[in-house]
């Protein structure tokens, strides 16, 4: 019996208990980058849902959404928009300030990155709570995108991350529950 590819994706992604700080368990996804198959296989799995939608942007967030975000905008022929914590990109920005569990932070985009009527696919690599991927989701649609959906590798159920995305189509090739 083939194992699943959420399955196949379980069993590379590895557990890095402590990381960054106690209390903390890190999900670990170098191994799955370094296997070409494999990615290939996450990247296809992640635009496919997504693949009649007419996505102009794929817009990623910092860092390892950009690690699928950019095959991905490939792949659908459309713009990749990086989407980084503040003073990280080079011209003019907007930011959407976000709630974390203890303080806040902000993300910026380019203030050029996504035109009016874009349809946008969002991209990370996890869904946890919710807070980036919702501020990301803000960001674009006060420049006028429109949020098509978005796509992660991963998805940590019991954080009830879809929550803060209200009705948004979320994707996710493993949801760990």
């Amino acid at each position: 019996m083939s194992l699943s590819l959420a399955e196949r994706v379980a069993r590379v992604v590895r557990d890095v208990p402590d990381f960054p700080k106690p209390g903390i368990t890190f999900k670990d996804i170098t191994p799955l980058l370094a296997d070409a198959t494999l990615m290939r296989e996450v990247v296809r799995a992640m635009q496919a849902p997504f693949a009649g939608a007419g996505i102009t942007h794929v817009v990623a967030m910092e860092s390892r959404g950009f690690l699928f975000g950019v095959p991905m905008a490939l792949d659908l022929g459309a713009a990749f928009v990086p989407v980084r914590k503040p003073g990280k990109l080079p011209w003019r920005t907007a930011s959407e300030r976000y709630a974390l569990e203890y303080g806040d932070d902000t993300l910026e985009m380019h203030v050029d990155a996504v035109e009016p009527g874009a349809r946008v696919l969002l991209v990370d690599d996890v869904l946890a709570t919710g807070g980036t991927a919702a501020a990301a989701a803000r960001l674009v649609e006060r420049h006028g995108g429109v949020i098509a959906g978005l796509s992660v590798l991963m998805e940590l159920g019991f954080l009830r991350g879809r929550d803060a995305l209200g009705d948004r189509r979320t994707e996710a090739v493993w949801v760990v529950r």
